[in-house]
């Protein structure tokens, strides 16, 4: 499936320029911009941050052109933790519309992990719950949701599965809507990257991707402030959207959208062991290649 290129990239990290990421089904429709020019010390701009980065997995994609500009690891299977809120998400927005309201499950206190303490019972709009699970990553909102759409969480993820294979990620598995630790919960760097390209063409979902604080409101009247998982999305950053992600099986996981003059690229960190000091040495050394 992989170019002779692409396949070195397997073998450690390597920089690849101008060559554009395999697309498969769905991914196909994503449109290929012309690829960015790049200063010639670009290469070995990239290269240096293999000592920098403790990330074992690692792509960086410019998002205009899907040109792929560094890997790492790409494809080694691993845990994505909250990562997992991504395909939760896009299920989510590509049916349901936003002003819809859900009730909480009664037992949905018994939820591990980061939580926007939903009350049992109370009614939020997809809407608010799907920002209260991308901003927060807030597990009970992510599995109200599922739960509101499927029935059941175990209905949910064989959707989160149909649909991961829908759009040719072969190498992602699901066993929960919300990126517990599973035997059967896995994906890869560079599918979690063409993933995030993928769901960013739903203006719901990059548009909470993008806020670094929200207020939900249940129908009840009870108002919950909330406030992003990602430190550095910011006004003073170049980290204009991102995601995090965190158990003991993934360790740090991140993804980010960082701006860079009139470039957008997708970082995806997989496990990390200082996910934002990775991220600063990898946004300096984007703010190198513009020209």
């Amino acid at each position: 499936m992989y170019s002779s290129v692409l396949s070195v990239l397997l073998m450690g990290m390597l920089p690849l320029v101008r060559a554009p990421v395999v697309q498969q089904a769905d991914l196909q429709n994503l449109a290929i911009a012309a690829p960015m020019q790049l200063p010639p010390d670009a290469p070995s701009a990239l290269s240096r941050l293999q000592t920098r980065v403790t990330a074992s997995g690692m792509v960086i994609l410019d998002l205009g052109s899907s040109q792929e500009m560094v890997a790492r690891n790409a494809d080694t299977r691993r845990p994505i933790a909250s990562l997992t809120k991504l395909m939760t998400a896009l299920i989510i927005a590509e049916r349901h519309s936003m002003d819809e309201w859900v009730r909480v499950p009664s037992d949905i206190g018994s939820i591990e992990g980061s939580t926007a303490d939903l009350p049992a019972n109370a009614e939020f709009t997809v809407g608010d719950l799907l920002s209260a699970s991308l901003v927060h990553s807030a597990n009970d909102a992510a599995e109200t949701l599922a739960r509101f759409h499927s029935g059941s969480s175990e209905a949910f993820v064989a959707e989160m599965n149909a649909r991961a294979i829908s759009l040719g990620l072969r190498s992602t598995s699901y066993a929960n809507p919300i990126g517990l630790d599973d035997p059967q919960q896995w994906s890869t760097a560079r599918e979690q990257a063409w993933l995030a390209m993928f769901v960013l063409r739903h203006p719901e979902i990059r548009e909470r991707m993008s806020t670094s604080s929200v207020t939900i409101h249940s129908r009840q009247g009870k108002s919950i402030a909330l406030a992003s998982t990602h430190s550095l999305l910011r006004p003073d950053s170049p980290v204009i959207a991102g995601k995090t992600g965190t158990t003991m099986g993934a360790g740090q996981c991140l993804l980010s959208i960082v701006r860079e003059g009139s470039e957008e690229y997708v970082v995806v960190l997989l496990g990390s062991r200082e996910r934002y000091a990775d991220m600063r040495a990898i946004i300096g050394a984007l703010a190198d290649l513009i020209i």
